[in-house]
């Protein structure tokens, strides 16, 4: 049995720590019957609830049934390693707590629904994703195709107000986290 636990590499400590940590809570809200989703949801409620601070980030943790959480984890394990290695487990991590946040304060303030899973950190860590091999001093074609592609249509669909339960708003956070981001950490613009 060592030998087969031996032929795996923990390789992206916080990307698989996030993948499990979902799976955990994921198996939570199957076994509560969603009772537990109140934790890993975050919307408008009362700022003198403590827990209103904790669902800002929270919220990242939740999914509402395993296509939710394999539509997102399959890019994020696909693509989170690479930014783990290219920023750093420290980095990633703040960057992540720092979307999932905004994403929560966002929410709160110009939405009526309830925010959770994943995909705002999906969404910043595609943007993110089309910096790993940049020059310096350019500005990366996939990343303005990225913008095309992902970030018009989530504004489009956004004006749209489809009812769809997808945060659209939650995905355009994501993206603007990881465009301050790698403007940020490529180009020292603040």
């Amino acid at each position: 049995m060592k030998k087969f636990i031996d032929m795996f590499s923990f390789n992206s400590k916080v990307i698989l720590g996030y993948f499990f940590i979902c799976l955990i809570v994921l198996f939570l809200a199957t076994i509560t019957n969603k009772k537990s989703d109140i934790f890993f949801s975050s919307g408008r409620s009362s700022l003198l609830n403590p827990r209103t601070y904790f669902n800002l980030v929270s919220h990242v943790f939740g999914h509402s049934g395993f296509e939710h959480l394999v539509s997102n984890f399959t890019v994020i394990l696909l693509i989170g390693p690479i930014l783990e290695e290219k920023y750093g487990s420290l980095l990633l991590l703040k960057m992540m707590l720092i979307c999932a946040v905004m994403i929560g304060i966002v929410n709160f303030i110009f939405s009526k629904k309830y925010v959770y899973g994943s995909s705002g950190i999906l969404y910043m860590f595609i943007v993110l994703s089309s910096f790993v091999n940049i020059e310096q001093g350019k500005i990366p074609l996939t990343f303005v195709l990225i913008c095309l592609f992902y970030i018009i249509s989530e504004v489009i669909n956004l004006l749209k107000r489809k009812k769809d339960n997808v945060s659209h708003l939650g995905h355009l956070v994501g993206a603007l986290c990881g465009v301050l981001f790698a403007l940020f950490i490529h180009y020292h613009l603040f």
